[in-house]
């Protein structure tokens, strides 16, 4: 019995180990998932775009096509090869995370550039000619991936880069479930906001009380100012995270002159105060990512952009 009562002891030793470690892991990752905001508002924003233009019923499946893409290029690809980075390589990663950075900065300055000189897109009008459905459903998947890919990379070196120092399994495991987190959040919150307007004309037209109705048609009517506010902020904060993630990269590189005056003017008008520090040193951040991501426009539509497409085109062409 005493041997029974010892071993049902060290099992329940042996839990609370585990229930530590997950516990460890889950604020771990909640911590260096916090540093994502940007990333993770700007994807939910444009995420629904894939969907525009099919039925219903069709809206879902796609949604949830995109998040197992998601999935694999976050577990399979990215946190292996990330992690062997960190272990063996690990000054890649500063370098790595300014490059998600400027690729930030640049897709926040491009779609200023988009508000404030409209202009058509010749992508979308390319995938606007598909005329079948299912050939549709599939280029959009596929390139939703493949952007997604780019994201899903900055969100997971964004967090690896956060993640304390600790032993080769525990960063896997961290990096893991904030990456599962992540995609659950981002693609839940997508699903939600694309059949919000099917649930608004559903209690439009079958609400049993005045108030239900009232609340489907405000469902409605609310669903594109929710898109352009998320599109907004989502812009906003890729600037902002873009714009901080190349100031410090260039920081920890030896080149602290910009960080540092950047956060003495942050101290100067703050006067103690945390919160407006941290809102003067978010608004000169965003400030140089947009004046970085303006720079970098027409190098990348004019030069990596054609280049790129030319290779695509030699990879396709027949020997």
């Amino acid at each position: 019995m005493s041997g029974l009562l010892a071993l049902l002891d060290d099992v329940a030793g042996i839990a609370k180990v585990a229930a530590a470690s997950v516990d460890d892991v889950a604020a771990q990752a909640a911590k260096a998932g916090s540093k994502v905001a940007g990333v993770v508002i700007d994807d939910a924003a444009v995420t629904p775009k894939y969907v525009t233009g099919f039925a219903p019923k069709r809206e879902l499946p796609i949604i949830w096509k995109i998040t197992k893409g998601s999935l694999f290029n976050k577990i399979v690809v990215l946190l292996p090869a990330l992690l062997l980075l960190n272990a063996f390589a690990p000054w890649v990663i500063t370098p790595l995370l300014m490059l998600g950075g400027a690729y930030l900065c640049f897709e926040g300055a491009e779609k200023v550039f988009h508000w404030l000189f409209p202009h058509g897109d010749s992508h979308v009008e390319k995938d606007m000619s598909i005329g079948d459905p299912v050939h549709l459903e599939e280029t959009r998947v596929k390139g939703a991936i493949k952007t997604d890919f780019i994201l899903s990379a900055e969100i997971m070196t964004i967090i690896l880069s956060g993640i304390e120092a600790a032993s080769f399994w525990f960063e896997a495991a961290t990096l893991a479930f904030a990456g599962v987190a992540v995609t659950i959040l981002v693609y839940g919150t997508v699903a939600l906001i694309v059949k919000m307007d099917d649930i608004g004309v559903w209690l439009a037209a079958n609400g049993i009380t005045g108030i239900s109705r009232k609340l489907g048609t405000g469902l409605v009517k609310g669903m594109p100012v929710l898109l352009k506010t998320l599109t907004i902020v989502g812009t906003a904060a890729m600037l902002w995270v873009g714009g901080s993630i190349i100031l410090h990269g260039m920081d920890v590189l030896g080149m602290p002159w910009l960080y540092d005056t950047i956060h003495h003017i942050a101290v100067a008008v703050a006067g103690g105060s945390g919160f407006l520090e941290w809102a003067v040193t978010a608004f000169l951040d965003g400030i140089f990512g947009i004046f970085l991501g303006m720079l970098l426009i027409p190098v990348v539509t004019r030069v990596f952009a054609p280049v790129a497409a030319s290779l695509a085109g030699k990879e396709k062409t027949p020997h």
